[in-house]
């Protein structure tokens, strides 16, 4: 390769990595979509439905506190964030096994997911309720659709997954997790 055609190339490289930086383009990495088909981790701001048959006072409603754990009667404290319901059922019988119930039957289920946020270029911006099988056009839909401005083919979410907070872009036909934010941009023109 002659120097002439290496400075081209080094020119390009820097001119496409410049436009790359200035639009913010971000591809959604390959974790967001894996993400999807994994069971649901619990978090701060979820609710969890647990019911112990045969035991009314200890079936209720419980939220998942900021620091990740639920207050539940007689055993205290049960760790929730990053756990499936599944994981919570387990972890409640085997304290309620331990010195309170012979043979608990616990179930439980989420009754309200967290909330997630619309922002940019919709007609009302903010926090709104989670529903499973929600996509970014239905969230955008809720937040009063796209403004005159809006870019309406794509948007950023933003989303923890395993601990990190990872931004990218996605068609507006991608689903949304509990949690996210989601960010409309202006289109170019």
């Amino acid at each position: 390769m002659s120097m002439k055609t290496a400075t081209r190339m080094i020119a390009l490289s820097v001119a496409l990595a410049g436009v790359t930086a200035c639009t913010g383009y971000r591809p959604a990495p390959p974790a967001f979509h894996e993400v999807i088909n994994q069971p649901y981790m619990l978090d701060a701001g979820d609710q969890i439905r647990v019911t112990v048959f045969g035991q009314d006072d200890l079936t209720n409603t419980y939220n998942v506190d900021k620091s990740g754990y639920i207050s539940f009667p007689l055993v205290g404290a049960i760790a929730a964030r990053g756990r499936t319901v599944q994981q919570i059922e387990g972890a409640i019988a085997a304290q309620l096994r331990n010195g309170f119930l012979r043979d608990p039957d616990v179930s439980a289920e989420v009754a309200a997911y967290r909330t997630i946020f619309v922002m940019g270029e919709v007609g009302a911006s903010g926090q709104y309720a989670y529903r499973p099988g929600m996509t970014v056009q239905m969230a955008v839909a809720g937040a009063g659709g796209f403004s005159s401005r809006a870019n309406q083919a794509n948007a950023d979410i933003t989303r923890q997954i395993n601990g990190k907070v990872m931004t990218g872009r996605v068609l507006i036909s991608d689903p949304v997790m509990p949690g996210d934010t989601i960010y409309v941009r202006e289109r170019i023109f």
